[in-house]
Order: C-alpha cells, then structure tokens, then sequence
C-alpha cells in the first residue's frame, strides 16, 4: 500500500477517534505511519495532527472532565515525557519497530482483558502516588508510540465516571500529555521543519475524519468496527515486530 494512503488512513483514524468513534483507533495510528514513514519521522509527523484533534475534542468537551486528575498525573506525565525523550534515540529504528509493535499487539490484548479486570476492581479514589506512578508510565509510553491509552484507562475507569465525564477526563489527559511533547519533541529533534511540512498535508484530514466519526455514530454498530479495529492493530504490531515479507 502507498505510504500516503496508510498515513492518509492513520490521519482519519485521529478523527474519528476524536469523534468518540471507534475505541482504540488511535493506537492503530502510530502502527500505520510507522509503516507509511519509518519510526521517527511517524513519531514526529503525528504529534502536531494529535494536538490539532485535541482542539476539537476540547471543544465538544469543554469542562466535561474531573480536572483533579490532570493534577494527579500531570507531574509523572513530565517525567515520564523527559525519560522517554532521552531514550527515544538510543533505539535503532528496527528496535523502534519492536517496540511499537509489541505495544499494539499488548493494547489489543489489554482490551480483551479489560472488561473483566476493571468489572471486579472496586471504586478507588485517585491520590498522588498513583497517579506520579501512571503518569509516568504514560508519559514513557506516549512519547515512543503515542500510546498511554491504557495507562490513563487504567489510572481513570476504576473510578466509574460517566462516559461523558470519562471522555471529558480523557480528552483533558492527553491534551497536556501531546503539549508536553512538543517543546521535548522539538529540541530532540522528531519535530523538524521536514516532519512538520508533511503534517500539514494531512491537516484538512482531521475534520474530515471528525465528521465522518460523527456520522458513522448514527449509522453503524460501534462494536463490530471496534472488533476489525482490535484485529487490523494486532495484525500491524505483528509485521511491525517480525517484518514478514510477502
């Protein structure tokens, strides 16, 4: 497949994501880029288009969230966001490669799992430590694949919101965690004048994507396009870790 239509692909996914369609779509994002451009640059090109859908999640949300949560993970999210710069180099894009795709291939087994695991765990009120401990991991783990969706699920769902106020809450999270990113980004070089003149090519594709979440929301199932959704990652972390030539 072209290297522009998986990105052109990965670019809609962040809007429909935005749009509340399709859980997990954003986790398949980073797989389908990394395909389109290599690890790096995938990293680099994605973090200006998450921060534009954040605008307009923040704008569908705006104050549907708990903001004692932001406050809980903000300080690990920092940390976690430095480590994962300073490493992020140190791995050879084939290395990249196998990180990502195990965490794509670990996010669809994570959802497998979830339902049970959160169904049994009693209601917890956030506090400091936890969140200093998950706002890390999310912060590492944002920062290589742009993925701490489970991390912040798993700091956010035992506390049993609404879904508006858990979407809210969510939205609010990565919002800070994607603006964290950039400064570290930048001076690390992943944000480069080259990555960023490919973002804006497929800017016009987050609204679009967006619109056609919004859409779909009123004329399909959600559940079966999740199932291919799940399916269409792990297949992508599986040749992102093997490499299978066909």
């Amino acid at each position: 497949m072209p290297a522009w239509l998986l990105a052109s692909v990965a670019v809609l996914f962040i809007g429909l994501s935005k749009a509340g369609f399709g859980g997990g779509l954003g986790m398949l994002t980073t797989p389908l880029c990394v395909m389109a451009f290599g690890p790096s640059q995938a990293i680099g090109i994605l973090l200006p288009l998450l921060c534009a859908g954040d605008v307009f999640s923040l704008y569908h949300y705006w104050r549907k969230w708990r903001v004692e949560n932001l406050w809980f993970l903000l300080p690990g999210m920092v940390i976690g966001v430095a480590i994962g710069a300073q490493l992020f180099n140190r791995f050879s894009p084939r290395e990249l490669n196998i990180i990502i795709g195990t965490m794509a291939v670990l996010f669809v087994l994570y959802q497998l799992v979830k339902a049970t695991v959160f169904r049994n765990l009693q209601r917890f009120v956030p506090n400091h430590g936890l969140g200093l401990i998950c706002g890390v991991a999310a912060g590492v783990t944002s920062t290589f694949a742009h993925g701490a969706g489970p991390v912040v699920n798993a700091f956010l769902i035992p506390q049993r919101f609404s879904k508006e106020i858990y979407t809210g809450t969510t939205v609010l999270v990565f919002t800070w965690m994607n603006g964290i990113k950039i400064p570290f980004f930048l001076y690390g070089g992943l944000i480069t004048q080259q990555t960023f003149s490919v973002s804006v090519l497929y800017f016009a594709l987050i609204p679009v994507g967006v619109w056609v979440g919004v859409w779909l929301n009123r004329r399909i199932p959600e559940n079966l396009f999740v199932k291919l959704v799940y399916l269409f990652t792990f297949l992508t972390g599986i040749q992102l870790v093997f490499e299978f030539k066909f």
